[in-house]
């Protein structure tokens, strides 16, 4: 059989199977084995070496037509899959209407944030101002001039996490440095008190961090909110009303309040407050007549602490005390979620478990 009649049925055997070619992949193979460097066209057009002279124009020629035949068949096949394909892959994706939609878990804020914004709200509706402060703090702002002098024991390194400079030779230093994650955000309210007069009516909400073992009841890091006042005429009734309404705004009209005196440096005279134990109703004792684990029979649980600001922090920030008085109070917002929704460990507001949090 003459070349030109081998090139001929060649041609006729890859357009046939061009044509059967029902997929991309297998359109794919066809060229492939025609096509390819070891396609059986390929084969020709690198035996021409071998064809007659006087043959080789003939052959030569025969040769690019079938190839331009076959590229051109395997083109308009190639489109035609394309359309082919991406029709079945629409159809196969296409949304029935007709089925019921499922339902969006809704996001919300965390437990921790939304009790930070219900606290603040709080004391926005009766006339303060919501400020912030620098959660890396200086010495002199989270402890002396808030009344605790050098050698007062909530300066130890148990208690505080202090910065040293690990550059140059500053990384010599060792013990207490001047620079801190401050333990409270009380700091906060020695810059209000420095940079505005009285009257002063201010919370500062912000992270705080002790040097404390994650356990139930205690957290290295747990948001607190500090609250100050400084004006004219300011007495322990106005700081027990206050905190008695707040009290009663985050956990409800029939929860009450009791003080107990307490210490602490930058106040005189301090209080502990309590708030009744919304569990077994302030009497320590279920319907069962057993003993409330949440208050430990005591019928209170407590909140925050609490006092008259000291006159020696009003001197140092640059405050009059024989004209001005006021009282400052603290209270942690993961204890104040934890009272409102009975939660009984602190560490579960933070362990971001999706079932816990979706309660809230």
């Amino acid at each position: 059989m003459a070349i030109t009649d081998e090139l001929a049925q060649l041609r006729e055997q890859t357009l046939a199977r061009i044509a059967e070619a029902d997929t991309s992949a297998a359109l794919e193979s066809v060229r492939v084995a025609v096509l390819g460097k070891a396609g059986t066209l390929t084969g020709y057009l690198r035996g021409m070496g071998k064809v007659a002279k006087e043959e080789r124009a003939v052959v030569g020629k025969t040769v690019n037509e079938v190839r331009n035949v076959v590229e051109e068949a395997l083109e308009a096949r190639k489109k035609k899959l394309a359309a082919a394909e991406m029709e079945a892959a629409i159809d196969a994706s296409a949304v029935d209407v007709t089925l019921p939609g499922r339902a969006q878990q809704m996001g919300t804020r965390h437990l921790i944030n939304a009790i930070t914004d219900e606290v603040s709200e709080t004391f926005l509706g009766l006339g303060y101002t919501v400020v912030h402060g620098p959660e890396v703090e200086t010495d002199y702002y989270n402890f002396e001039a808030l009344n605790a002098p050098k050698d007062h024991p909530s300066r130890s390194m148990q208690d505080t996490f202090y910065v040293r400079d690990l550059s140059g030779e500053a990384s010599s230093v060792r013990g207490e440095s001047d620079v801190l994650l401050r333990t409270q955000t009380s700091g906060v309210q020695v810059h209000v008190m420095e940079d505005q007069k009285p009257p002063i009516y201010i919370i500062a909400p912000g992270k705080v961090y002790r040097r404390d073992v994650a356990d139930p009841s205690h957290l290295p890091q747990f948001t607190q909110i500090e609250g100050l006042v400084i004006d004219k005429g300011i007495s322990f009734g106005d700081l027990k009303g206050t905190l008695d309404y707040f009290c009663k705004q985050m956990f409800g009209p029939d929860r009450k309040t009791r003080f107990r005196a307490h210490y602490f440096p930058f106040t005189e005279p301090s209080a502990e407050a309590d708030v009744s134990c919304g569990v077994c109703g302030g009497t320590g004792h279920l319907h069962d007549g057993e003993r409330c684990r949440m208050c430990k029979g005591t019928g209170w649980l407590e909140i925050l602490g609490c006092g008259m600001v000291d006159p020696n922090v009003l001197t140092m920030s640059g405050i009059d005390p024989e004209e001005y008085s006021g009282f400052a109070f603290g209270v942690g917002v993961e204890r104040v979620a934890c009272l409102k929704y009975n939660v009984p460990d602190l560490r579960m507001l933070l362990e971001g478990d999706m079932r816990f949090l979706r309660q809230f």
